[in-house]
C-alpha cells in the first residue's frame, strides 16, 4: 500500500491530493492514508498537509526502502519482496537466513548502512549511511556447483549496463568481478552458495556499489584505487533508480544464462573487459602466474599465455 501511495504522490507532485481521493484510489480508509503519510514523513519525505486540500509531495529522500525502489522497478520478479534495514553488519548473512527460512527466489536484502560487509578474500566492504547500495539477492538456480562462479560474471555485465543506463558513465570489468570507472574500483560482487551433492541449492549474490561518497568519505588507504559514481558524474545518484536498473538488467541476463548457457554472456563480458590483451599477474594459492590475457574460457576462467606460449587457466586469483 505504501508503494502505491508514494506512486500517487509522485505522479501528482505539485498538486494536492485529498485524503478521500487517495483512499478511493488505494482502496483503504482515510485513517490508513493519514498513518502512511506520517510514516513517510518520518522517513524523510517532505509532504505538505492542508485541511480540506489534502497532501502534496514537496520532496523525497534518496532512500532504498521498498516504496522507494518500486517507483522504478521494472523487473518481473526480482526485488518485488524487499527486506530493508537502516544498518546491518552484512546483508549476506540476512539473505542466507531468509534462504534457510524458505524465501522465494528474488527476495532482496538492502541496507542503507553496512558495517561489517566483506568482499572477495575476506576484504572489508562497508558503507556509511546514505552513500552506497549494499544488497544481497536470493537466487535458486538449478545449476551444478561449479557453474555458480559464472553468476558473478553475469552480475558484472548487469551492473555495468545499469550504471551506463542511469549515469551515462562508461564502466569496465576487471576479471572476475571488479567494476571500474577511469581505472578506479566502484563495485564489488560476491557470490556465495548453499549446495548439496551435484546441485547449488541457493545462491546469494552480494553487490556493493559506491554511489554518493565524496572523496573525503572514501577509505583513506583506498582513495587512489576507489571512487564513487557521484565523484565521476559530478552529481548525486538516485540510488533506488540505479538499484532498480541493476535488478532489471540482471533478470534478463540471468534468465538468458539459465536457459541458454554462458556463451552469450561471455561475449557481453569480454566486450566490457579491460583485462583482455594486457599483461597480468595472477596471485593464486599455488603461486604467481604472469602472462598475456587472451580472454576467458567457456567456464569463465581467465586465460593467461606466458612467455613460453603456455596457456594457463586461472579460476581464482588476485589480479594485478
Amino acid at each position: 500500500m505504501r508503494s502505491k501511495l508514494v506512486q500517487e504522490l509522485v505522479e501528482h507532485q505539485g498538486t494536492y491530493l485529498s485524503g478521500e481521493s487517495l483512499s478511493q484510489a488505494l482502496g483503504v480508509s482515510r485513517t490508513a492514508i493519514w498513518k502512511q503519510i506520517d510514516v513517510l514523513k518520518k522517513s524523510g519525505y517532505q509532504i505538505d498537509s492542508v485541511p480540506k486540500k489534502g497532501y502534496q509531495l514537496l520532496s523525497r529522500p534518496d532512500g532504498l526502502q521498498e516504496h522507494d525502489l518500486h517507483l522504478y522497478l521494472k523487473s518481473k520478479r526480482l526485488g518485488h519482496t524487499v527486506a530493508y534495514y537502516a544498518s546491518v553488519p552484512t546483508t549476506q548473512a540476512i539473505a542466507h537466513d531468509l534462504a534457510e527460512a524458505g524465501s522465494e527466489e528474488g527476495h532482496l536484502v538492502v541496507a542503507d548502512e553496512q558495517t561489517g560487509g566483506r568482499g572477495r578474500f575476506g576484504r572489508n566492504w562497508s558503507s556509511a549511511p546514505g552513500t552506497s547500495i549494499s544488497m544481497s539477492l536470493l537466487l535458486r538456480p538449478k545449476l551444478a556447483p561449479q557453474q555458480v562462479p559464472q553468476l558473478t560474471l553475469v552480475a558484472a555485465v548487469a551492473v555495468t549496463r545499469a550504471i551506463e543506463k542511469v549515469t551515462q558513465l562508461k564502466a569496465d570489468i576487471k576479471w572476475p568481478n571488479d567494476i571500474l570507472i577511469n581505472g578506479k574500483k566502484i563495485v564489488g560482487i560476491l557470490t556465495e552458495m548453499q549446495s548439496e551433492p551435484g546441485l547449488a541449492k541457493v545462491v546469494i549474490l552480494g553487490i556493493g556499489i559506491n554511489a554518493n561518497q565524496s572523496e573525503s568519505e572514501l577509505n583513506h588507504d583506498n582513495r587512489n584505487r576507489s571512487t564513487s559514481l557521484a565523484i565521476e558524474a559530478g552529481t548525486s545518484i538516485n540510488r533506488a533508480k540505479l538499484l532498480a536498473a541493476v535488478l532489471e538488467e540482471f533478470e534478463w541476463l540471468y534468465d538468458t544464462y539459465v536457459e541458454k548457457g554462458f556463451a552469450e554472456i561471455k561475449l557481453l563480458w569480454e566486450a566490457r573487459s579491460i583485462s583482455i590483451g594486457k599483461q597480468l599477474k595472477a596471485q593464486t594459492i599455488n603461486g604467481t602466474i604472469t602472462g598475456l590475457s587472451t580472454g576467458i574460457s567457456a567456464e569463465g576462467a581467465l586465460l593467461l599465455e606466458d612467455d613460453q606460449g603456455i596457456i594457463h587457466t586461472v579460476y581464482s586469483a588476485d589480479i594485478e
